[in-house]
């Protein structure tokens, strides 16, 4: 499956209107311009992570030739992919930007990104990152590298292990045991999870772990998928539990989200690794009363995670000291010190080998029992299988599938209904864009 990822996006430029002349002549550039600037140099860095002052300031101590000017703002789709895309067809974006995995192919397609593996410091520093990581900002070009991995989203089990233990119930262990369990907490007075009608990465992620794979480029053309078998299966299995209303059904990240879980209401949530962090601050009096389990297989005895979220820190095209952001963005993502407040910060989990490792990710967690929970999903990160591929319009994709679980969750249709939907016009997004798409 990997030998087939390699040709995908290779020629993502000559795919689109956007494109400036085609990928040689740009590497070429790229190669020639990777060396360091002479004097001091100031970069300015865009991103939404909380308490990155922090981090960046311990740079800056280290660094005083290199220095670093960090903007926050909102998350990437929560306005500032915008303001990304305005500043590059403006000519002014910063040199680094947060950016996520599943946006990467959209600047991509815009021709809007440096390839830091022209830099020798970031293409020798490949081997440390998980390798499916680093196959999300390579789009499976060994030789390219349109960011640095920063973060993941290796998905488990969160449960309230108080409230299976008193009402006799087993901890699933596979999807047919989660649905059964799912009728026992039902009958017991509670729901076994929130499915979420609007956040589609989180059913992304449940996708990618079902074998489900939405977007594929042979090098000519897009081929949209959002209907595959797997992910259809993922989708009525989801049904069969909204329908059955096994599942809460309210808007994600809201407090009456945060109450569901606060007052024992919903009892499971399978989610990703910095959802540690979502429970304990949207579900402070449950201290104590959940535990981590890996997330629940298709097929008994199997070990497959899916993935929700991850990022990486990209250095726009533009930017005139692409060696010295690509030194940043390498410090930032691989240094024990960046890792560590990185983490206690913004309890970002990290993308290198190493990374799941540290120390601090050994320590047992309060919230959770004094479970060592990291080791979880340090097994789950090695476990998502590295050949699911993003679409170059998630945004849009996003917004018209979440228009279709919405429908859904109300009785107007199915969530199979809601994909197929989301496929048509992802197909009709790309070809308004001038990106050929096979139909």
């Amino acid at each position: 499956m990997r030998k087939r990822l390699s040709v995908l996006l290779v020629s993502v430029l000559a795919l689109s209107a956007c494109g400036s002349g085609g990928d040689t002549a740009d590497t070429d550039t790229a190669a020639a311009s990777c060396a360091p600037s002479s004097g001091p140099v100031t970069l300015t860095y865009t991103t939404w992570i909380p308490g990155i002052e922090k981090v960046v300031k311990a740079w800056n101590d280290k660094n005083p030739n290199i220095q670093v000017k960090v903007q926050t703002g909102p998350n990437g789709n929560g306005g500032t992919y915008a303001n990304f895309f305005n500043q590059l067809k403006a000519g002014n974006t910063p040199d680094l930007g947060h950016i996520e995995y599943d946006a990467l192919p959209s600047f991509r397609v815009q021709d809007g990104l440096f390839d830091v593996a022209q830099c020798d410091i970031v293409a020798k520093a490949k081997d440390q990152f998980i390798p499916w990581t680093w196959n999300q900002v390579s789009f499976g070009d060994a030789k390219s590298a349109w960011g640095v991995p920063q973060d993941s989203g290796p998905m488990a089990l969160f449960y309230r292990a108080d409230l299976f233990e008193k009402n006799g119930i087993a901890i699933p262990k596979t999807w047919d045991e989660y649905a059964a369990a799912a009728e026992k907490v039902k009958a017991a007075g509670g729901y076994i999870t929130n499915f979420s009608q609007s956040d589609i990465n989180q059913f992304a992620g449940f996708a990618w772990q079902a074998g489900g794979r939405w977007f594929a480029n042979d090098g000519q053309q897009w081929t949209v998928n959002l209907t595959d078998d797997k992910t259809k299966k993922v989708a009525d299995y989801w049904q069969n539990l909204i329908s059955k209303k096994l599942v809460s059904t309210v808007p994600p990240w809201t407090t009456e989200w945060d109450n569901a879980y606060n007052s024992s209401s919903a009892w499971t949530w399978v989610s990703a690794v910095w959802g540690a962090n979502s429970i304990m601050s949207g579900a402070p009096k449950t201290e104590g009363k959940w535990r981590v389990a890996p997330m629940p297989q298709w097929d008994a005895g199997s070990t497959v995670a899916g993935n929700w979220g991850g990022s990486a820190t990209a250095v726009f095209k533009n930017s005139k000291h692409p060696y010295e952001a690509a030194q940043f963005a390498l410090w930032l993502n691989t240094s024990e010190e960046a890792l560590a407040l990185l983490n206690q910060e913004a309890q970002l989990y990290p993308a290198t080998t190493a990374g799941t490792k540290l120390p601090f990710l050994a320590n047992p967690v309060k919230f959770y029992g004094d479970q060592k929970i990291y080791e979880i999903f340090a097994q789950a990160a090695t476990q998502v299988t590295p050949d699911f591929t993003w679409g170059p319009t998630m945004t849009s994709t996003y917004a018209n599938a979440s228009d279709g679980f919405k429908a859904a969750v109300s009785g107007n249709g199915t969530l199979s209904d809601a994909l197929a939907a989301a496929q048509k016009q992802t197909v009709e997004t790309l070809k308004s864009q001038a990106i050929p798409v096979k139909e």
